[in-house]
């Protein structure tokens, strides 16, 4: 099996730049969204915004996704960790604009949620998630997991499209 070869300087750099901005503007509104949540929502205040089916309603979150693993945030903490050390790792070989956009996404989400597991009680790297999103029949969530629910189906898209992390050889 032969190795795709690196793409241009130029092009990683572009890339690099636009894993940087997304993740900054995921990270950014993941953490504004939380700190106004607390602020307003963690009273108990639930807000309509389209009846029933979409409303703000705030909770804490011990575990990952679907409060799946609760009990086990060192875990969740320790493998976001991992996560954003691959993506920073990896970034450099980008050289489609696909997978530069899910790198920025999952990024900005595992930083979003990371600091919340680190700074919020109950403690250093135990903290729970910010979660206050809620669709009706499913569980409470915030834009940290939305981001990653994007790059999943992005992924899925660039796989079926059989485009790698270098981008398509063009030559």
């Amino acid at each position: 099996m032969s190795q795709i070869p690196l793409p241009p300087v130029e092009v990683r750099r572009r890339n690099l730049v636009f894993v940087a901005v997304t993740a900054t503007l995921v990270y950014a509104a993941d953490l504004i969204t939380k700190i106004l949540a607390v602020a307003k929502l963690e009273d108990g205040t639930t807000v309509e915004l389209v009846g029933d089916l979409f409303q703000l309603d705030f909770t804490r979150n011990g575990g990952a996704a679907f409060g799946i693993g609760v009990g086990m945030t060192v875990v969740f903490s320790l493998l976001s960790l991992i996560v954003i050390g691959v993506v920073l790792r990896t970034a450099n070989r980008l050289g489609s604009t696909g997978w530069a956009l899910v790198f920025g996404l999952v990024l900005g989400g595992a930083l979003g949620n990371l600091t919340d597991r680190i700074f919020r009680s109950p403690g250093f790297m135990r903290g729970h998630v910010v979660d206050f999103l809620h669709l009706k029949n499913w569980p409470v969530f915030n834009l940290a997991d939305t981001a990653f629910c994007i790059a999943g189906g992005i992924v899925f898209l660039l796989v079926l499209r059989n485009i790698p992390l270098e981008g398509r050889n063009t030559s």
